[in-house]
């Protein structure tokens, strides 16, 4: 590997893994909705406006947008807002550690969507190796090890959402012909426009004008959400997207560490232990298949199966 895919890599896992810092530091002073609104608006912008530069221009067929929306829905309003309002009270460690099961869901949403016919004995492996790092980090026996139970049900219901929202945007927006970085603006613009409808009923509270929290909310919107899913494109692009899905690993790592460091959260045995098992998963289910035997006859020509990996071309990052 060399030092610039190092560098890409390194940089992409320490700007996503501290998306969960910032959005506990945003919650200070934002709501919810107020927060990820602002988050959605400004990547958007960046999106847009680095495809604009480059000569892209969005998509103008109706069934396009119509995807995009639900995956828009899927992929950022409902998980982003949902993961905002658990770090009220939850912390950004058992966050970060609960987002890593979201390629469990991808697979169940492809599987449900029709897009997976049947899964290895390692994807099934990871699938029960993930459920049960997520039982641990819940704890529901010991909720005071996770933060509450609402936390945690955000956390589990959010990464339910992400994973889902991959599995969709697979299914239906990948292979359109449409530049990934292209559909990663317009998916942004698409979850603005979903929160702007949401915020007359869900956004009105009053904001807390701190310091702190307005330099988070800049930072999640400006380069956690806008640069870095430019950044992931660029690594996808020079390196390959088997080397792009470490970030995974890397930022979930990443994200429990700041979480201890900077904001003295405590995690119990139980949450280290279950986002070891969901990192394990992670990587039985990103498990490339082993090609052929050589000298093997051939199988009959069927259509070949798309790839079930949660991080795409068309990815946002993370709770993204």
């Amino acid at each position: 590997m060399s030092q610039a895919t190092c560098a890409r890599l390194a940089a992409l896992s320490l700007v996503w893994g501290s998306v969960f810092l910032w959005i506990k530091i945003a919650g200070y002073g934002f709501s919810p909705v107020q927060m990820v609104l602002a988050r959605l608006a400004l990547g958007a912008v960046v999106l847009i406006a680095i495809g604009y530069a480059r000569g892209l221009r969005l998509p103008k067929e109706k069934a396009v947008w119509g995807h995009l929306t639900v995956a828009a829905l899927l992929g950022n309003a409902i998980p982003w807002t949902l993961y905002a309002e658990g770090e009220v009270e939850g912390s950004s460690g058992v966050a970060a550690a609960v987002n890593g099961s979201a390629p469990i869901w991808t697979l169940a949403t492809a599987l449900l969507l029709g897009r997976e016919k049947r899964i290895s004995g390692f994807e099934a492996g990871g699938v029960l190796l993930g459920l049960g790092g997520t039982a641990l980090i819940a704890s529901p026996w010991n909720s005071a090890s996770a933060g509450s139970g609402w936390s945690v049900l955000c956390f589990v219901l959010g990464s339910i959402s992400f994973g889902a929202g991959f599995a969709y945007t697979g299914r239906f927006l990948v292979g359109r012909g449409v530049p990934p970085l292209t559909l990663a603006g317009g998916q942004l613009g698409a979850a603005t426009v979903l929160l702007l409808a949401a915020f007359p009923f869900l956004g009105l509270q009053d904001v807390t004008w701190r310091t702190d929290s307005v330099v988070s909310v800049l930072v999640l919107g400006v380069v956690c959400t806008g640069f870095a899913a430019l950044l992931n494109f660029e690594l996808i692009v020079k390196d390959g997207a088997t080397v792009a899905s470490t970030v995974t690993y890397l930022m979930t790592a990443v994200a429990v560490v700041l979480g201890a460091v900077v904001l003295r959260e405590p995690l119990g045995p139980t949450v280290w232990l279950g986002a070891a098992a969901v990192l394990a998963a992670t990587v039985l289910l990103r498990r490339e298949p082993r090609p052929a035997a050589e000298g093997k006859a051939p199988e009959p020509a069927a259509r070949p199966a798309p790839e079930v990996r949660t991080q795409t071309t068309g990815s946002v990052g993370p709770t993204d």
